[in-house]
């Protein structure tokens, strides 16, 4: 009578869910999938949650079928052991999560698989959160309402279901072996039950996801504070403050209270999902797009590593941008760190509530101000919480990558050899803009006009541009760099106090992240078509040229990548000629004129900087193909082996100011690859190892094109 009746009960939830809730399904199902496919009747699956909750096993059921995945009301089938459906519930509902009581199902399976070494179970661990994706969500009570750490009741459970219909996450994370766990229990726990390995660490897998998608479980702002007042190192620095300034004790705990005070963010879940409105919003009206590449590697990461976001930086929309893309797709949005010019009334502390933290420029041997930036470093690293900082320090003016500033870097290594919890990888990040809206500002400074500070009427002054179209946004994640690895090969110590000086062991691996964190921001290049048009007209002397000219060099220049293909992350606009010349219209920074009764295509007026600007994003995968144009330029003909060494002389400085990738020792073929390029485009001949330059004006006129490049930029 009982089944019947939860029988009955599920397919009546079934209804109301099917019509009202449209789940968001994240991460890639195609592994599972596989499983599925390749199971043979051999290996049952099992999905697993912590809550026993009907409507989140009816959505998982629903989502099975829609995927074609095992069913998951579907019995559980072991020989002799007949489960009757294919879920297991880790925890009664509304129940603490450290509970000693072992799930009756997990024993049987436990059992009978101890029994039967030779079979086994697939669990499939699924986390369901409500409103944590609002694609949707238009009021702060909905915001407030949204899943956090806490378990929610029945009748949050309800409200959740009638708030957020079209507004939940599910995931379906990687198969996990019962047997396998069974045999890790046995080996390392031998005096236990094997249901209590088990059960921790199950519950330990959707700690990881839950925090890779939510965040660690902070306290709020003060409690932090004080915690971090009783801390030895800040205790010590305010005792040497004391007796270095020949202030009292209590004034120089007060400075370092300040000092958190002024440092320390006060994360808020509510202000976090508003941003999401108001950004969703913002973003809708400023750009055309905003296209995310190669996240999915981020995913993964996180559930075993301390992400640490290095992007580089361009706009004051980077921050925004960054925390909405990694957000929308499911992870805990990272703790920004900023400067304290951005401390502004108002907006600053909104920042504060989406995770920023600010820094000043110069601690000027303030020895306090250190120790207390420190120490809240370290705790936020400690409690495995995402952090974001910009490796470049400031924004470009010119659109090329600045050399690194190392300090946060460095503290976050040595904050890790102190002992944090997690394996440290750092993501560099690439955004791809096609117009900036602090462009006017950018074109005053290039021209000399003194940096404007930040204040709230500029901010103010920004948002009324919100009507404007500013193009496609991309932001495409690098290859990541592992910070142990390169401790390893530098051969750093294993563990670091807080107050030794840095070896040179660590130093040497600060500068190597550094290094890998530019090198690989530029390998995620993005060659959007305001770049591409930008390289073609800059190169011309009137900024101006023939629109067959312009069609033909667009051309030659996405032959090059192709030849000479800068790297597999790389992104290259899919517009076609045609379709590049007619974006940069509807952008407005280009223009038709006549001339000599034929069609031309012009820099618009006031828009030459600016597109300086974004031909200088790419400009490092063109530039040693520039360098050999300008080899090129006082020679009729010159022997291979010449020109190699002659680029070879040139390399390392080209390397060091573009960041480039390749070392000295793989460099050659890469030179053989432009060659080769430059043979296609009839630009240049080679017989028996000498390379003759093309006298044709086509060919001299783009090879005079390449060798401009390399003049301008150097």
């Amino acid at each position: 009578m009982a089944n019947a009746y939860q029988k009955l009960y599920r397919q009546f939830t079934k209804k109301i869910l099917d019509k009202i809730v449209t789940p968001q399904v994240l991460g890639d199902t195609h592994n599972l999938e596989q499983v599925t496919k390749n199971l043979n009747n051999t290996s049952p699956i099992c999905y697993v949650i912590q809550e026993d909750s009907t409507s989140n096993k009816v959505l998982i059921d629903n989502e099975t079928e829609k995927l074609q995945l095992s069913p998951a009301y579907a019995p559980l089938k072991l020989n002799e052991l007949n489960e009757a459906d294919s879920f297991l519930s880790l925890h009664k509902s509304g129940k603490n999560l450290d509970h000693t009581r072992y799930p009756d199902k997990l024993v049987r399976l436990i059992e009978y698989l101890i029994k039967h070494p030779y079979e086994d179970v697939l669990l499939i661990p699924v986390t369901i959160l409500w409103g944590r994706a609002p694609e949707y969500e238009d009021n702060w009570y909905k915001a407030l309402m949204t899943d956090a750490w806490s378990t929610p009741t029945k009748i949050k459970q309800a409200f959740n279901i009638t708030l957020y219909g079209r507004d939940n996450y599910i995931e379906f994370h990687q198969a996990i072996s019962l047997q396998d766990l069974i045999r890790a229990a046995t080996e390392r726990e031998p005096n236990f039950s094997p249901a209590h390995f088990v059960l921790r660490e199950l519950n330990h897998q959707f700690d990881q996801y839950k925090e890779a998608i939510l965040g660690p479980d902070l306290s709020d702002r003060r409690t932090v504070i004080d915690q971090l007042m009783t801390a030895d190192a800040i205790r010590d620095a305010i005792r040497a403050e004391s007796i270095n300034k020949k202030v009292s004790l209590l004034e120089s705990e007060i400075r370092a209270r300040n000092y958190l005070d002024e440092i320390a963010s006060d994360f808020s879940y509510s202000t976090i999902r508003f941003a999401d409105i108001a950004l969703t919003k913002l973003w809708t009206q400023l750009y055309d797009g905003v296209e995310v590449h190669n996240f999915d590697m981020v995913r993964e990461l996180a559930k075993d590593y301390e992400i640490v976001y290095t992007p580089c930086h361009r706009s004051h929309i980077d921050y925004l941008l960054l925390s909405y893309v990694i957000f929308k797709r499911g992870l805990m949005v990272p703790h920004i760190a900023a400067g304290i010019n951005l401390n502004l009334p108002v907006f600053g502390q909104i920042a504060r509530g989406a995770g920023a933290y600010f820094i000043r420029r110069s601690f000027n041997g303030n020895a306090l101000y250190t120790a207390v930036f420190k120490e809240y470093l370290h705790s936020l690293l400690s409690r495995n919480t995402p952090l974001e900082y910009f490796i470049e320090g400031g924004r470009s003016r010119t659109g090329r990558l600045l050399p690194a500033k190392k300090g946060m870097l460095s503290m976050t290594i040595q904050s890790h050899l102190r002992g944090s919890t997690k394996p440290i990888v750092f993501i560099p990040t690439y955004f791809g803009y096609e117009k900036l809206l602090e462009g006017s500002s950018y074109i005053k400074e290039l021209g000399g006009e003194k940096k404007q500070a930040e204040s709230l009427f500029g901010i103010i002054k920004s948002i009324k541009k919100i009507e404007k179209v500013f193009g496609v946004v991309h932001v495409n994640f690098g290859e990541p760099v592992f910070l142990d690895p390169l401790l390893k090969q530098n051969q750093a110590p294993k563990q670091l106090a807080l107050t030794e000086h840095l070896p040179d062991s660590v130093k040497n691996t600060v500068n190597d992240v550094a290094n890998d964190i530019l090198e690989n921001i530029n390998r995620a290049v993005v060659i959007n078509p305001v770049s591409l048009l930008a390289l073609v007209l800059l190169n011309a002397p009137t900024s101006s040229l023939e629109e067959r000219v312009v069609i033909q060099r667009l051309q030659q220049f996405k032959n090059l990548l192709t030849h000479h293909r800068y790297d597999d992350r790389m992104q290259i606009t899919k517009l076609s000629n045609h379709e590049i010349i007619q974006y940069g219209i509807k952008l407005k920074q280009v223009e038709y004129v006549e001339h000599d009764g034929e069609r031309w295509i012009k820099v618009c007026d006031k828009q030459e900087a600016l597109l300086k600007y974004f031909s200088n994003n790419i400009l490092h995968t063109f530039i040693l193909t520039a360098c050999m144009a300008e080899l090129f330029k006082s020679e009729d003909s010159i022997e291979k082996a010449d020109l190699f060494e002659q680029m070879n002389v040139l390399y390392p400085d080209i390397k060091n100011a573009f960041f480039l990738k390749w070392s000295l020792e793989e460099i050659s073929q890469e030179y053989e690859k432009i060659l080769a390029y430059l043979i296609s485009e009839d630009l240049v001949s080679v017989q028996d190892d000498i390379i003759n330059v093309s006298k044709a004006d086509d060919a001299y006129r783009l090879l005079a094109a390449f060798a401009h490049l390399y003049s301008e930029a150097l």
